[in-house]
């Protein structure tokens, strides 16, 4: 059996620590820790098991238990309300993350004024910055003309002060926001703010404490060189929903994304714009990304495409040059290069196309970054129309997956993009219901056929 591991105790406060310290860290006192028993561990075997259990709770019929069904409250933005479901649950706790300077903190500094300007129907919002001081915060509120009288604010990198701010609340309703979850500490942890020890026991601690309240959590979290969110993946498991902000910070468009959500749909989005006033909602985002375009140019298609229950039309530009190069170059802005690089083979295969001979540049207009792989057909005709510098016909849009054979093979919500694409007034449509083969797409756009 492995060895247990001693705790030491503060007598003055109560705060434990896994080494033995002249001060506590937790009430500053001096020679008032000392070791006591480690608390009981994962097995259940010894002497006091017994004891131990009859001190745990006992499994209860959920048809029986009594109380009112949870309600949401709302977050002072509607669309946001749909995004989460039904708006922020008591108890609930949320992570948010995204790239430094997407706009994270604006957003949420924005939502903790709307819950302050919503008043006792909200309760009380608390903004716990561990990187801003309350001079920095100010001078960002006032500069984004969010001061009020209801809006509070806390600087500390102390966890149990975060963990003071949930117990104050108690039973009352209110928002709590940590910016970030990786700049706290806890004394009852090792390691530095940050590291995987610390996020793991500050979250932990956070998310037990919210639980017994009904205020509403929301964690912010850094993110790796990949994109991902630091610290152990256990984070992710132990929050209700993981919401994610995206967009380039040259860019004035940002995208929020539900990546898990126990209270709604996992797979919605919405899509906002940087402003001198902060984030503001794009209502109808169906063509916001596709922007000013002249449909007499060549490279240059239309696609329905789909993020989660949402379609959007973009616009694919390519770019076909002859190539100076002993490697002709392939380039890809907003797509997968891998993928690229599968199409063209396709192409040059099927189509007998001598790509190999060109230089070859896709991006996707707008600043969106997709992974649909309906954008196959559009990103096909766009080089093609590149290719044979000619314009493709004023009003078409396309949608379909290309496999290896040059086939088109539907895709999913098709009769989705269909419904959109007549909103929108396109026509002809491309897909796999008008167009079966590339082959035929090529002599349907150009009259082209294979040489």
């Amino acid at each position: 059996m492995a060895k247990a591991r001693e705790e030491f105790q503060c007598s003055a406060c109560g705060a434990r620590s896994p080494r033995w310290t002249g001060q506590c860290a937790g009430c500053g006192e001096w020679n008032t820790v000392a070791a006591v028993a480690p608390a009981g561990g994962w097995s259940a075997r010894g002497a006091g098991a017994k004891q131990r259990a009859a001190s745990l709770s006992a499994p209860e019929a959920l048809e029986e238990l009594g109380g009112e069904t949870v309600r949401a409250r709302p977050t002072g933005l509607p669309q946001l309300d749909g995004l989460l479901g039904a708006g922020l649950v008591p108890g609930a706790a949320l992570l948010l993350g995204g790239e430094p300077g997407v706009g994270k903190s604006t957003l949420l500094l924005q939502l903790a004024a709307l819950q302050a300007d919503m008043g006792k129907k909200a309760g009380r919002s608390v903004y716990i910055s561990g990187e801003e001081s309350l001079p920095q915060l100010r001078g960002r509120a006032e500069r984004l003309g969010l001061l009020g009288p209801g809006l509070l604010a806390l600087a500390t990198n102390n966890a149990d002060e975060a963990l003071g701010v949930l117990a104050d609340l108690g039973q009352e309703p209110g928002l709590v926001i940590v910016d970030s979850v990786q700049t706290l500490a806890s004394p009852r942890a090792e390691g530095i703010p940050g590291s995987v020890s610390q996020v793991r026991t500050v979250s932990g601690e956070l998310v037990e404490a919210v639980k017994r309240s009904q205020a509403t959590l929301v964690l912010v979290g850094h993110v790796t060189k990949d994109g991902q969110i630091a610290g152990p993946k256990l984070l992710e498991h132990m929050v209700d929903t993981v919401l994610y902000l995206e967009g380039d910070r040259r860019d004035y468009s940002r995208v929020l994304r539900v990546l898990k959500n126990r209270f709604g749909p996992s797979d919605e989005l919405l899509v906002f714009t940087m402003e001198e006033k902060g984030l503001s909602v794009v209502d109808d985002p169906s063509t916001f990304f596709l922007g000013a375009r002249d449909a007499s140019l060549s490279g240059a298609a239309v696609s329905l495409a789909m993020d989660g229950r949402r379609p959007f039309a973009v616009e694919i530009q390519a770019l076909a040059t002859k190539s100076f190069l002993s490697i002709p170059r392939r380039a890809a802005l907003g797509f997968d290069a891998n993928r690229l690089h599968l199409l063209l083979a396709v192409l040059e295969k099927r189509l007998r196309l001598p790509l190999g001979q060109s230089d070859i540049y896709v991006k996707q207009g707008g600043g969106l970054a997709l992974r649909d792989p309906g954008l196959d057909l559009g990103l096909a005709a766009a080089v093609l129309s590149s290719y044979y510098d000619a314009p493709l016909p004023e009003g078409a849009a396309f949608w379909g997956e290309l496999d290896l054979n040059g086939h088109v093979r539907p895709v999913a919500g098709h009769d989705t993009r269909a419904k959109q694409a007549a909103r929108l007034g396109y026509g002809p449509l491309f897909n796999a219901a008008t167009c079966k083969t590339l082959d035929e797409l090529r002599r349907t756009l150009f009259g082209k056929s294979p040489s």
